[in-house]
């Protein structure tokens, strides 16, 4: 593939991939100020635009086994980790932006438990095997991630069980 048409198609699959996510965002936002028909729109319309990041993903070559995905999952973590997260909180304190700072730290902790249950998960599928997975836990302020039982409250914000959702 030539340069620019592959710089297009991750352009493009990085606009349609903010704007799935926008859109459900915008959806649940609808949903809850009791607008059903509206939400829904923002529903269908986000999934248009998942159709159309999933096709430009796919004519990039990034699409692949389980193995292979898992293992770039991981490596978007790790990059999380160790240079996006804590390089945007450095920024985020210095010009005191209190929001940013927690926001930065909520997401910079969630991505350490990602890497690893992907890190897990690779392992086990290398072995052709599914992997075993009970409850999935999310907080829903801060995406902290576990498996098994639901705590009392969230281990990195604090949040009440009430906010920790069940996959």
């Amino acid at each position: 593939m030539r340069k620019m048409t592959e710089q297009n198609l991750r352009d493009a699959f990085s606009g349609e991939s903010q704007a799935h996510m926008k859109y459900q965002i915008y959806s649940a936002v609808a949903e809850k100020e009791g607008y059903p028909n509206v939400a829904k729109l923002f529903k269908a319309i986000a999934y248009a635009e998942l159709v159309h990041a999933r096709n430009h993903l796919k004519e990039l070559g990034g699409i692949n086994d389980s193995v292979a995905n898992l293992q770039d999952a991981y490596n978007g973590e790790t990059f999380e980790i160790e240079e996006m997260y804590p390089a945007y909180k450095v920024v985020a304190e210095l010009q005191e932006e209190k929001g940013a700072v927690r926001s930065t730290h909520y997401a910079l902790e969630a991505e350490k438990i990602h890497a690893n249950m992907y890190d897990e998960a690779k392992k086990t599928v290398m072995e052709k095997q599914d992997i075993e997975l009970g409850t999935v836990w999310v907080c829903d302020v801060c995406g902290w991630t576990h498996e098994g039982d639901a705590p009392d409250k969230c281990p990195i914000c604090s949040a009440p069980k009430s906010k920790l959702l069940p996959f």
